[in-house]
């Protein structure tokens, strides 16, 4: 398929300290070329719920603005939503279901009814499922089938892992999208969205703990036997780190952000201990000297604390010591300085950056290969998997496009990106081709398409029984 007749994918991740509108196609060796980045402080929403849905309309708003000012020939009307936030929960459970056709083979019907089954699964009040992804199935006395369609069985089961978030929650970001005049496609968790970006076949393989610590909330995803095997939201992240130590040191919560990105580290063993940092006085109080010393401790505190809660989620699974792929970092918290080390100490296991540069074309400048983007980069794949499932409408028949031929577009981004703060693009066209056999870029597309082709579909399927009433 030529470049010009795939979808513009646009991910929308409305995270507690940023909201990122990232706009993207794939390219004919199956990479996906950016056409537009926007970013916008976030306000409004607290550890991943909106609490303010103006305020959280606005940074919507401003994050498309700033995508399109990139690339002023971007016309944006549909959007992949991440969702995450402490209402998020998972459970397992197991399924059986006897075949009344036992002579005919196991269809997608057979399976599609089994998952159906799963919705009666007892949730807490309020709770609404947001997916059902089985994990291996059982037909008759034969375990652990990965996929059973073709086979002969008279009864056929499955363990389930189910997701499940707050509805009203799920709601309130739902409407700030609609407020913001764009359709949500989707809805995706953002575990899954940064674990399609960063991972790859050999990761799914080995076994690995996607670990995205974000400005909220710390999510997790956990992979073993090429199977999604427990998903998690820590209500612990940057803003705590930040929070620590603006209470611990006593300064403006602005001045503890720029100290936790510029001096701070994961760990303290690794800070100077006689590096000093000057805070300018408030109203002509006299300058503070805070200690880099003291400033790496009350980070390694909290960052321990969150890895205390990655190694009691892998142990409630019994993976903490099996996971030969270690664990992924991912997410702004990931930029912290010493942060794998620390990882490697706490859990035991091997620690690496998951950068969202696995699907992404060549020639892009190194801002856009930050970890803080990985979840946006997973919501464009995410969306291409439905393209190219038919659950998604072909490209020119509405939705996202642009105005100018491919050839003209990236002097076009060359030249509105120098303006476009703090959104900024440089995007080589000579080093623009990706040099990739397509055997390779098919491999790629599998282990996106095996990622999510286990989720039960639309998530926007809960608000079909819902007629939303218009915010005024």
């Amino acid at each position: 398929m030529s470049n010009k007749e795939q979808p513009i994918i646009v991910g929308l991740d409305i995270g507690t300290t940023k909201v990122v509108a990232i706009a993207g196609r794939k390219n004919e060796f199956g990479k996906v070329e950016i056409l537009g980045l926007g970013r916008a402080d976030s306000a409004g929403v607290s550890h991943g719920v909106v609490m303010n849905i103006e305020q959280c309309i606005r940074s919507i708003e401003q994050a498309i603005e700033r995508c399109i000012v990139s690339n002023p020939n971007l016309e944006i009307k549909e959007v992949y939503v991440g969702i995450a936030g402490q209402h998020i929960n998972s459970l397992q459970t197991h399924g059986d279901r006897v075949r009344t056709n036992v002579e005919n083979e196991i269809s997608k019907e057979d399976i599609d009814l089994l998952i159906r089954d799963q919705q009666r699964t007892y949730i807490p009040a309020g709770d609404q499922i947001i997916d059902i992804i089985p994990q291996d199935f059982t037909v008759d006395s034969t375990s652990y089938v990965v996929d059973p369609i073709g086979m002969s069985g008279v009864k056929i089961g499955a363990n389930f892992h189910i997701i499940t978030g707050d509805r009203n929650a799920i709601r309130n970001i739902k409407r700030c999208v609609d407020k913001s005049k764009l359709i949500t496609r989707d809805l995706v968790l953002q575990p899954l969205a940064s674990a399609a970006s960063v991972m790859n076949d050999e990761d799914l393989e080995a076994g690995v703990a996607i670990v995205d610590i974000g400005g909220g909330t710390t999510d997790m995803a956990v992979f073993y036997d090429g199977i999604l095997k427990h998903t998690a939201v820590i209500p612990y992240a940057g803003v705590n780190i930040t929070n620590d130590i603006r209470n611990g040191l006593g300064v403006l919560r602005a001045q503890a952000e720029q100290m936790k990105v510029q001096f701070g580290t994961a760990l303290a063993d690794e800070a100077n201990a006689n590096a000093y940092i000057t805070i300018p006085g408030l109203r002509g109080l006299q300058a503070k000297e805070i200690s880099v010393k003291n400033l790496a401790h009350i980070i390694q505190a909290r960052m321990h604390e969150i890895l205390d809660h990655v190694v009691y989620n892998l142990k409630q699974i019994d993976l903490d010591k099996r996971l030969y792929g270690g664990i992924i970092l991912t997410g702004g918290g990931a930029q912290l300085k010493h942060i794998t080390q620390l990882t490697e100490f706490v859990t035991g296991l091997g620690c690496r950056i998951g950068y969202p540069n696995e699907h992404l074309a060549g020639g892009h400048t190194e801002s856009l290969m930050n970890p803080m983007y990985s979840t946006c980069i997973g919501l464009i794949l995410r969306g291409y998997h439905d393209f190219e499932n038919g659950r998604m409408r072909f490209a020119g028949e509405g939705g996202n496009f642009i105005h100018i031929p491919a050839e003209q577009m990236m002097d076009a981004l060359n030249i509105e990106a120098e303006t476009a703060a703090p959104a900024v693009l440089d995007i080589d066209p000579v080093a623009y081709q990706p040099q990739m056999s397509s055997q390779k870029a098919r491999k790629r597309n599998e282990n996106v398409k095996r990622l999510f082709d286990g989720l039960k579909g639309k998530f926007m399927k809960i608000f079909e029984d819902v007629d939303d009433q218009e915010i005024e």
